[in-house]
């Protein structure tokens, strides 16, 4: 492909990758804070930081993979636009399905941590009985 075309490509996938990453993710992180108060038992700064660092996680992984498979080189192909739409619209897709997997495996943790949460409070609450023997 001509080095022009790779240009225009690397300059609209850039702002795609950026743009999905940043709703996705501001998405994810604004409604997962509910489930991180569950998590914590209502304790806000405890939540709120977890929240935080688990977004900051999530930018980094994201925006890695998105610039390490942002290369466009594949010579074989004819230097045409259709080429350049094809070539993007995989790229595109690609991170698309990745950004989607990212975010059900962060449901899947938000959702384990909800549950083990309210395991932990239903055993906390559970009265100990001490027969008259142990006393």
């Amino acid at each position: 492909m001509e080095t022009s075309k790779i240009i225009i490509g690397y300059f609209i996938y850039v702002p795609v990758m950026l743009g999905l990453t940043y709703y996705v993710s501001r998405t994810l992180f604004k409604n997962a804070k509910i489930f991180m108060l569950d998590i914590f038992h209502g304790k806000n700064d405890i939540a709120t930081s977890t929240n935080n660092l688990f977004q900051i996680g999530f930018y980094l992984l994201n925006l890695g993979f998105g610039l390490w498979i942002l290369e466009i080189s594949d010579y074989k192909w004819h230097d045409t636009y259709q080429n350049l739409i094809e070539v993007l619209s995989a790229k595109i897709g690609g991170f698309s399905i990745y950004l989607g997997v990212m975010l059900f495996i962060n449901l899947f943790f938000f959702f384990r941590g909800r549950r083990k949460s309210k395991q932990s409070k239903t055993v906390a609450k559970t009265p100990i009985y001490l027969s008259p023997e142990s006393k």
